[in-house]
């Protein structure tokens, strides 16, 4: 399993961090989290005599730090765990199309909603913004914005005196547009990853979910899926 860097955090000479690493494996799917907890300590200063981050005054009181809690996710979820235990080679996803995942999931949780539906996987394919889906989406004049907007239309705010899980589960149909996108790489035979515009087009094949209704209203139709899906197809294709 490919291991991702996690982006380094700038301390002054006074501070460092405590790390405590944990895995934890998903036995619904093939989802396997690491938390990485960062605690930040300070660093004796010996011509002070003094803890640099300890309170000055007369009644100090001991300051509080919460942890830094970062998920890094190797895979993401599928309805067919089965591909994994029948030695069938699955392709791997791309590093875009994960965080691609994880922004989806924030954005649910921003609208406060309770689930990540197709919907949600568009968002966080714009939110990403380097790679070609979104690139392609933006040329063709869908934006993150408009997509919001059409999102709220068709699905109505969200509560807000309502928390969303730190991982709103999958709908159906965004579970199935992951899966369809999977199929597909395979069915073509290609070694390559599973990149967003794979994901793009999964959304775009469940023609009764909230995702490819905001496409198709926004001007998105089969021909720009062809368009789209024959970059893919390109040599030296990648999702960077």
């Amino acid at each position: 399993m490919a291991a991702h860097s996690l982006p380094e955090l700038h301390l002054t000479n006074t501070q460092s961090f405590q790390s405590k690493i944990s895995v934890k494996p998903d036995p619904s799917s093939s989802l396997v989290v690491f938390s990485v907890k960062r605690q930040l300590i300070g660093l004796q200063r010996p011509w002070l005599g003094i803890n640099s981050l300890r309170s000055t005054s007369s009644n100090p009181t001991p300051t509080r730090v919460r942890p830094l809690t970062v998920t890094v996710v190797s895979t993401l979820p599928t309805a067919k765990p089965e591909r994994f235990t029948s030695g069938e080679k699955v392709p791997k996803w791309s590093w875009k199309a994960i965080k691609t995942f994880s922004m989806a999931e924030l954005e649910a949780r921003k609208l406060k909603y309770a689930t990540t539906g197709t919907e949600a996987l568009l968002m966080g394919i714009l939110i990403q913004g380097t790679n070609p889906a979104s690139k392609f989406l933006w040329e063709n004049g869908i934006t993150l914005f408009k997509v919001r907007e059409e999102t709220v239309k068709l699905l109505g705010k969200g509560d807000m005196y309502f928390f969303s899980p730190e991982h709103p589960p999958l709908t159906e149909d965004a579970q199935r547009a992951l899966d369809w996108a999977v199929d597909q790489k395979l069915k073509s035979g290609g070694n390559g990853e599973i990149t967003t515009i794979d994901v793009l087009l999964g959304v775009w094949s469940e023609v009764e979910s909230p995702g490819h209704k905001i496409l198709a209203t926004l001007g998105f139709s089969d021909e720009k899926a062809k368009e789209l899906q024959s970059l893919t197809s390109q040599p030296g294709f990648t999702d960077g």
